[in-house]
């Protein structure tokens, strides 16, 4: 983020339920790097999960930017029409001979897997030296799921909030889901396509991702795309260690308005317990843009990875 050049940046809500302080500092986030470079912002609806993602969502997500103000000049585009293009990217990593059936059940794996850092689990590949015999009769009992073969590489980049960060993709992640048992196509690997298609050269979310970064740009590597530029937000929590939730209302939008009263109010806030503005006073997106400084906002902050919602 260095140079002058427009940024294209996105928001990518879940319609799994409605947005929360976290969900709204990210966006703002985006959104301003965006457009402090005179750049646009995508608008993608992330509804692989069929099974989650709900239609009143999808509205109430769109809804919910236009009434704080953070418009989007692209989209919005729905992950649930793009098997064709996910598919097409995994058919290119099975034609490089990275693809392996995975039989293993989330049993299997917390019982052989180490824990990275607390992050999450390191698959140890259980499945990857099994032979087509082994394969045929563990696919007579349970679909597979089929993972990406990684090996001894460091990938690392410099996050313009976290700073420099590395991962050994062997030691601290293991082979990787790139398909789902039941056929849909895992997030990193859809991220990575849709990104590449879009345009997106900015990437801002939350530091909980932050992990998924180097098994991303090891994809988009593998599959000859771009990277985009990575900021990781602190995640705004309800108390240590226990973030936001859609599914326990924290911090909800609704409340939130009904709370602040304003759109305005509601954004300043945000702006001021996360170091984008100086105080919590009222104010709008376009507002913060005539002071926004990403390079600044790191050393506003107290802690990189959380911040106390108040």
């Amino acid at each position: 983020m260095g140079d002058n050049a427009p940024l294209k940046g996105r928001f990518a809500p879940s319609p799994t339920g409605r947005m929360h302080a976290g969900n709204v500092f990210s966006a703002l986030v985006a959104w301003l790097v965006a457009k402090s470079t005179g750049g646009t912002i995508v608008l993608r609806i992330e509804d692989l999960d069929k099974e989650r993602s709900k239609a009143c969502f999808i509205d109430d997500a769109q809804r919910d930017f236009e009434t704080l103000g953070l418009y989007w000049d692209e989209g919005p585009f729905f992950q649930h029409d793009r098997d064709e293009a996910y598919a097409a990217a995994f058919e290119t990593l099975c034609e490089k001979g990275l693809v392996y059936p995975c039989f293993c059940t989330r049993a299997d794996l917390h019982a052989a897997s180490a824990p990275h850092h607390g992050e999450k689990l390191v698959y140890p590949g259980t499945c990857r030296g099994l032979d087509e015999a082994q394969r045929s009769l563990r696919a007579q009992q349970r679909t597979p799921a089929h993972r990406l073969r990684v090996g001894d590489e460091h990938i690392s980049f410099a996050d313009a909030i976290q700073g420099f960060y590395e991962q050994n993709l062997a030691r601290d992640c293991g082979d990787f889901i790139v398909q789902r048992s039941d056929g849909a196509f895992a997030y990193q690997l859809a991220v990575v396509v849709d990104d590449a298609e879009q345009g997106v050269t900015s990437v801002v979310r939350g530091v909980d991702l932050l992990c998924s970064t180097p098994q991303q740009m090891h994809l988009q590597d593998l599959l000859g795309l771009p990277h985009p530029s990575y900021a990781h937000v602190p995640l705004i929590v309800a108390q240590h260690d226990r973030r936001l939730s859609k599914r326990d209302q924290d911090a909800a939008l609704d409340a939130l308005l009904d709370r602040f009263k304003t759109p305005a109010a509601l954004i300043g806030h945000i702006a001021g317990i996360t170091g984008l503005a100086p105080t919590c006073d009222p104010a709008t997106p376009e507002e913060l843009l005539a002071n926004f400084d990403l390079a600044k906002l790191s050393h506003n902050l107290v802690d990189l990875e959380q911040i106390r919602w108040t």
